[in-house]
């Protein structure tokens, strides 16, 4: 993937992106019945080569939290390893500490609640482990490369490819809608500081209460909750998230909310313009894909 030298700074493009497992080519060869998905994602790929961010900011879901607060990895690297039915690839990818330290800044001025962690090490010195939320996206995002060996936190760094840094958040379901959306304002300050290129990606999966079979059993609200949310993502006005019955949110078992609430104030804050790729359920979690420019 070739991400080439481009003219604006600031946040360029964003994303929302599920993180199943199933959907990197080198575990499954059929993404479980999400190809449409698989698809989408390879689209959203492309779309960032062409704008060409420098830097990478993903939100997920499954990484360390502090209750009520946002959890940024300040760190050299990130490493991690995803395992699926008998296949295994490993990432180890450099972080972004100039971008996260200009993102403390600005959460500062926001007075937003934001907690820098490290993991085996201090400073640049310091790598943390990866979930599946930023791996998966990762993965169509210039990190698509198998690093055997790599995938933990006490591997000698790869050699450094020409794929963007990163930068890994984590907002807690507990911090306040309104703080999630000022999070995203943050993040595009922090980028026009920073003076680089930026892309936010918003890693969700949603409803997780699709099948019977599926360790969350069904639940009548997961196709109901899912229509709603594919429609306010359609209309463009993304803090209207804020506005779902929780008790649906919860009986659906979601866990995107945070992360597009995120999206929300980046995608007002810089002006972007999004388009829907794709959705679909094809197992037991809906898995969305939205490319903004």
């Amino acid at each position: 993937m070739d991400f080439r030298s481009g003219a604006r700074s600031g946040v360029v493009c964003a994303a929302i992106m599920p993180h199943g497992f199933s959907l990197v080519p080198q575990l499954s060869d059929d993404a479980e019945g999400g190809m449409r998905t698989r698809e989408a994602l390879q689209e959203v790929g492309r779309r960032f080569a062409e704008a060409a961010p420098e830097v990478i900011v993903v939100a997920t879901p499954h990484g360390f939290r502090v209750p009520g607060a946002v959890c940024v990895a300040d760190a050299g690297r990130g490493a991690g390893t995803l395992s699926w039915r008998g296949r295994q690839v490993e990432q180890n990818v450099p972080l972004d500490r100039r971008f996260v330290a200009a993102l403390a800044r600005a959460a500062e001025r926001h007075d937003l609640p934001l907690v820098l962690h490290g993991y085996a090490g201090e400073g640049a010195e310091a790598v943390v482990p990866l979930d599946w939320g930023v791996m998966v996206p990762l993965w169509f995002l210039g990190h698509g490369r198998n690093l055997p060996g790599s995938g933990h936190v006490l591997a000698d760094p790869p050699e450094r490819g020409e794929a963007p840094a990163i930068v890994v958040v984590s907002p807690s379901p507990s911090v306040p809608p309104e703080s999630l959306v000022r999070f995203g304002r943050a993040i595009v300050e922090a980028a026009a500081e920073d003076g680089r290129r930026a892309a936010y990606v918003a890693s969700c999966d949603w409803s997780h209460t699709h099948r019977a079979d599926g360790p969350y059993g069904f639940h009548r609200r997961a196709a109901e909750v899912d229509a709603a949310v594919l429609a306010i993502v359609r209309s463009g006005r993304l803090a209207d998230l804020a506005a779902r019955d929780p008790a649906a949110v919860d009986a659906a078992v979601v866990d995107g909310l945070p992360q597009a609430l995120v999206l929300a104030g980046v995608v007002e804050e810089s002006s972007l313009a999004g388009e829907v790729l794709t959705y679909e359920a094809p197992t037991y979690y809906g898995m969305l894909v939205a490319a903004y420019r």
